[in-house]
């Protein structure tokens, strides 16, 4: 890639050469972001976190590995010995509209001052929404885009201390909360405003010591999808895009010795944490893209997980982005920026750019199956099915996709992964 550099550019705020190509510099804004403590053991500066806001928390985690591993107990006694009393909710699955209401209903005279969720994506996004509710008398799809009224969220929202235990959604960095209505009739929509956004993301890689394999491989291409998307977004930035590559190349580097366990197995867990950190906090900023799209209406209409939603068609949507552009914009900076992640993961920057982005097609391909990522037939989806989802799929992600895909392209991918 030809090196960039600063350039006069008719707007006034510069230009960027990339690989030869001179991009404006157009206006971009950063929303707010929450406060990151990062490290091994900083599940310990929980409870002082938590009393910065006051002494009644709401605890918000997953059904049960946390509460049977030996962190339960450091964190339980730490908030005992801040002085720090607290309700437990546990959430099992993706929360659904539902769920949040219920607890917001139950919880709300309790006098609960800061809500701390510790779990993977849908632990984080039920506590989330919840913190932002408790001071609202609003049901959630009175906010959930494309869903009800679609009213204004006026706030304010009880302070939101958000503990991955996972490396994948990157959700402690967001200000949406994903809500899923499963079934004929379901639905995948976000509540999302900067005031549901963390006060602080604890990020304590010994929480992912216990992470199974599929796990690691969901999560995982979940975050890598969201870099490659908000990489080559039509909101990317030069903040995003350097964020972005940086998650990139820790993935690369360390995807595989988490998932082989291979003697740097403790190290990269936090490489792909931090990773995960960085999907987040560019997906927040630049948006997503056409995987993403079509997560939702599989996500609602199967029981298919997020992340090997994402996993399973990345490649496929990735492909077709690329077939997409160099039909119908052979100009646009994606095509560059997808060469350039090909080149890359190969570890090869001399490669063309045709060949750069055939490297990156065909490494999203081989990880999908090194990964053991199931197709979509595998959770009951069938070429019946195709329309239906296609119809659901133009959400806010695939407004920001690099090219806008017609429906038949859309129905290829899916074929392409059935």
């Amino acid at each position: 890639m030809a090196a960039r550099g600063i350039l006069q550019s008719p707007s006034g705020l510069g230009a960027y050469n990339f690989g030869g190509k001179i991009i404006p510099m157009t206006p971009f804004s950063i929303s707010r972001l929450p406060r990151v403590v990062f490290g091994a053991g900083s599940l310990a500066d929980v409870p002082q976190l938590a009393l910065q806001y006051g002494r009644k928390a709401l605890l918000v985690t997953g059904a049960r590995s946390l509460r049977a591993s030996p962190h339960w107990a450091t964190l339980r006694d730490g908030l005992a010995q801040a002085g720090v009393a607290w309700e437990g909710l546990t959430v099992e699955g993706e929360p659904s509209p539902q769920l949040v209401d219920g607890a917001v209903q139950a919880l709300r005279a309790a006098g609960i001052e800061v809500v701390i969720g510790i779990g993977g994506g849908s632990v984080l996004d039920a506590a989330k929404a919840i913190a932002g509710l408790l001071r609202v008398p609003n049901p959630v799809t009175d906010f959930l885009e494309g869903v009800g009224p679609e009213l204004p969220y006026p706030g304010p929202a009880v302070p939101f201390i958000a503990v991955p235990t996972t490396a994948g959604t990157g959700s402690e960095a967001t200000r949406n909360a994903v809500l899923s209505l499963r079934g004929a009739q379901g639905y995948k929509k976000s509540f999302r405003h900067e005031k549901l956004v963390a006060e602080y993301a604890v990020l304590d890689p010994d929480l992912l010591a216990t992470c199974p394999p599929p796990l690691i491989a969901a999560n995982g291409m979940d975050a890598l999808t969201q870099l490659l998307e908000a990489y080559v977004s039509l909101k990317a930035s030069p903040f995003t895009d350097a964020l972005a590559l940086s998650g990139i190349r820790m993935v690369r580097d360390a995807l595989f010795d988490w998932y082989d366990a291979t003697p740097r197995a403790a190290e990269a867990r936090g490489e792909m944490l931090y990773a995960a950190l960085l999907s987040g906090i560019v997906l927040a900023q630049a948006g997503l893209g056409s995987v993403h799209g079509l997560a939702a209406p599989l996500g609602a209409f199967f029981p298919i997980p997020h992340g090997v939603a994402c996993g399973t068609t990345v490649a496929a949507c990735t492909a077709m982005n690329i077939r997409a552009l160099r039909q119908r914009q052979p100009d646009s900076v994606a095509l560059r920026k997808y060469a350039h992640v090909g080149k890359i993961l190969a570890r090869d920057m001399a490669l063309d750019d045709a060949d750069g982005c055939a490297v990156l097609v065909q490494t999203l391909e081989d990880w999908t199956r090194r990964l053991s990522l199931p197709p979509l037939s595998a959770h009951g989806m069938r070429a019946e099915d195709i329309p239906r989802v296609v119809a659901h799929c133009r959400g806010s992600s695939m407004k920001t996709n690099p090219v806008v895909l017609t429906d038949a392209e859309v129905a290829e991918i899916l074929e392409a992964r059935l």
